[in-house]
């Protein structure tokens, strides 16, 4: 294995597990697909036919897990019991990373939505105090994902600044969304390649990739429930040409259309790993 395959998790292109497409993919498994993730609050403690499902998928494909509530930057306590599950549930089926939000979902009960965390020097280390807790439960590395956010609280430092100062102070991982820099970009006037060229390439250890609602022409939605738009493939493609074929999975909540246009996009993933993969070859 190279330097470069041994740094990640999984290799290649993969897609998220929905159990809207379960019963498809089930019937014939795609070999287009390298790997899998589940949200795992959707699955922890779920028995009988259901996870029977899982462990199928489980058995196939390496799998990571991308979680939805720990809520890492709610002032209310962090949810040790909620991580502990989560340990359990990585060991049962062999998960290979765990990764949540840079955001927050809940206080006193839970919101079902994404909030921005206040971009404060405060923050950073309130925020990198939990991750170093969870990290210390797991016994293993996290990794935090760029959110998409769209009524910043305080931006006493950008988000570029906020997510780097975070991601260093906990010593933890990063998941690079690439569809949320642009969504970012785009509601909030910045340069998605800057944003990019900014990432610290030691820390990704893979990339998403999704698709957006256009609102307005300065107003992007990050649904996930159509096509990856032109900009998000772009990124993509320059992505692959600064830090090579990062492992990419493709996130689909919903809306999803026949399932072979649904691989189509893994295929264009791995069609642009390839790419970069002899480009980085030929140059040495």
């Amino acid at each position: 294995m190279s330097d470069h395959q041994s740094k990640y998790p999984v290799q290649g292109a993969g897609l998220g597990l929905r159990r809207p497409i379960a019963d498809q993919l089930m019937a014939d498994p795609p070999e287009d697909v390298d790997f899998m993730e589940v949200a795992p609050e959707n699955w922890i403690h779920v028995g009988g036919k259901l996870g029977k499902k899982l462990r199928f998928f489980t058995e196939r494909y390496p799998f990571l897990i991308h979680g939805l509530s720990l809520s890492i930057g709610a002032p209310s306590p962090l949810n040790e019991q909620l991580v502990r599950d989560i340990k359990d549930f990585m060991a049962e089926h062999k998960i290979r990373l765990y990764s949540e939000h840079l955001s927050y979902c809940g206080d006193d009960g839970q919101l079902y939505d994404l909030m921005p965390i206040p971009f404060t020097e405060e923050a950073v280390k309130y925020v990198a105090g939990r991750v170093r807790r969870v990290q210390d439960i797991l016994e293993q590395r996290m990794a935090l994902e760029n959110v998409s956010y769209y009524a910043p609280i305080d931006t006493s430092m950008s988000e570029r600044e906020f997510l780097l100062a975070v991601i260093e102070e906990a010593d933890c991982d990063l998941m690079l969304d690439i569809n949320n820099i642009v969504v970012n970009s785009i509601n909030h006037r910045y340069d998605a390649r800057e944003f990019l060229h900014a990432m610290p390439a030691e820390r990704i250890r893979y990339f998403h990739l999704a698709g957006h609602f256009v609102e307005d022409e300065d107003l992007r939605i990050d649904t996930h429930g159509t096509a990856v738009d032109d900009q998000a493939w772009s990124l993509l493609e320059e992505a692959y040409s600064l830090y090579g074929p990062v492992p990419t999975l493709l996130e689909r909540d919903f809306n999803f259309p026949p399932m072979d246009e649904l691989l189509d996009e893994v295929r264009r993933i791995k069609q642009l790993q390839i790419a970069a993969a002899s480009r980085m070859a030929a140059n040495g």
